[in-house]
Formats: structure tokens, C-alpha cells, sequence
């Protein structure tokens, strides 16, 4: 009997795949369930010039400290328990990054328009508000039917690469959350091109309903790439039910992006 195909990668080997200039979507939420241990692995390597695509914690601001990200299209950039992640901060008031900023809903329609391969889809939301007025590219369109209504067109986020974080994988790339929230993590998945998974632990195909119930099964196997078991792969953010935030290594984070002597040293974490 054949085995079944096995799409298990390195950390090494996923980014190593990847390109500078790249589109790449990163899953979770804020400082929820992030994708740290890959994410880690960009910013080791030579990469640069990323446009990063975002419901953004962390995973941003690491990117644009390291000078990975040359643009950020996200609704926000926070650690949850600290409203404003401060290296993401810093790079917008230095002008260091192109920053596309979407409420969001009108993300949460970039996502499915991209992941149904359509070019955009309408939404009410943003009429109205300066989100218009901060993305001057932005259209709208009216219904084709009676009421004529006039609504926002969400133009499709399309990515060449979506990085998730899941509580279970197997082998061939089906994957599992536990937690109390998806964090449209599925949606990333179908919205790329490709689609690496990092996972808490590796199990058995028939083991992942023993973890939870069939609709825990966000992920599957015909939108994954490559699948990376990576333990405490979403620290310093959290993975519920495995681990919550590390509360006090996010404040040391946040305090030490404050002070120059610090920082150097706080980031040797990165390369562990």
C-alpha cells in the first residue's frame, strides 16, 4: 500500500522557497496565534521588499524592524494588550514603509474576493468614512438591480504566499485550530497562491478528529504546500489552547524597541 504523500518542511526550507518582493499573507490576529517561527525564518534570511498582507501584530512590526517589508496592507498593527505595535509605529512615522489601510470588513472582503478568484467584491462598509479618503485608488460601484445602491469595491488581496500557525497538522498538510476563533486563517489559505502551515505538533490523519470536532478542521490538505511542526511556533503571541500571550515577553519587546542597547540584545530570541 502506498503511503500517503508527506509535505512535511523545515522552517529552512519554506523560507528558502520564498522571494524577495514577494505578496506574503500572514494569519492569525493581532498578537493571536501568529506564525512567529517562520516568520523568524524571514527575517534570518536575505529577503527584502515584501508587501505583507495582515491582520497585523507582531509579524508586521518585526518585518519592518528588520526592513523586510516594503509595504503593509492591514486594518490595524496591534499586540491587543498594547494597542499599537511600536516598530510598526516607528516605520510609518519615518516613512519607511507604504502602508494600505482597509477597516476591517472591507479586509475581511479583500480575503474572500481573492480566495473565489473574483476581482473585487462590494461592501457598505468604508462610505462614509476617511478610508475613502486614504486610499484615493479605491472605487465604488452601484448594484445592477432597483435600488441602484452605490457600494465600495474591495479589490481582490491576492497573495503569492499565506504563512498560518495551527494548533494540529498531519502529514499531507490538513490542518486543525483549537482555539476559540479561525482568525480567517482558511480564507489566507485559498486566497495564495501557496500555503505554508507551521503546527504546534504533527499527528495521525485519523488522530485529528480525536483533538476536536470535524469543524475544527480548518485547513485542507489541497491548499497546503508544505506543513512545518514547529512547537511553540506562535510565541511571544498566542496559541490557545496550547499556550496563551506572553504577557511579560511582550512587554519586554515593547520596552526594549524604545532603547537601541536593548533591542540588539533582546533580538538574539530571533535566531534561537
Amino acid at each position: 500500500m502506498t503511503s500517503p504523500i508527506s509535505k512535511v518542511m523545515s522552517v529552512e526550507e519554506v523560507v528558502g522557497s520564498l522571494e524577495s518582493g514577494m505578496t506574503v499573507g500572514i494569519g492569525g490576529w493581532g498578537s493571536r496565534r501568529k506564525p512567529m517561527a517562520l516568520v523568524k525564518g524571514i527575517l534570518r534570511s536575505e529577503l527584502t521588499d515584501l508587501t505583507i498582507v495582515s491582520y497585523g501584530g507582531a509579524d508586521v512590526g518585526l518585518l519592518c524592524a528588520y526592513g523586510k517589508a516594503r509595504k503593509v496592507v492591514a486594518p490595524f498593527v496591534t499586540l491587543d494588550s498594547i494597542p499599537l505595535e511600536p516598530h510598526f509605529r516607528a516605520a510609518r512615522q519615518a516613512g519607511a514603509i507604504e502602508f494600505v489601510e482597509y477597516d476591517e470588513g472591507m479586509f475581511m472582503f479583500g480575503l474572500l474576493a481573492a480566495a473565489h478568484r473574483l476581482p473585487f467584491l462590494p461592501t457598505r462598509a468604508g462610505l462614509g468614512s476617511d478610508v475613502m479618503r486614504v486610499n484615493p485608488s479605491l472605487r465604488t460601484v452601484r448594484s445592477p438591480y432597483e435600488d441602484g445602491e452605490e457600494l465600495v469595491a474591495v479589490p481582490a488581496l491576492t497573495m503569492d504566499v499565506a504563512l498560518i500557525h495551527l494548533n494540529r497538522a498531519d502529514r499531507r498538510g490538513n490542518a486543525q485550530y483549537l482555539g476559540p476563533d479561525p482568525y480567517f486563517d482558511d480564507l489566507y489559505a485559498k486566497a495564495a497562491d501557496r500555503c505554508y502551515v507551521s503546527c504546534e505538533r504533527l499527528v495521525d490523519t485519523a488522530d485529528l478528529l480525536k483533538e476536536g470536532p470535524v469543524q475544527s478542521l480548518l485547513v485542507s490538505r489541497s491548499m497546503v504546500t508544505g506543513v512545518v511542526e514547529a512547537p511553540g511556533g506562535a510565541r511571544f503571541t498566542s496559541c490557545e489552547p496550547d499556550y496563551g500571550r506572553d504577557e511579560e515577553f511582550q512587554r519586554a519587546y515593547v520596552a526594549a524597541a524604545a532603547a537601541p542597547e536593548s533591542w540588539r540584545e533582546f533580538t538574539k530570541w530571533v535566531h534561537e
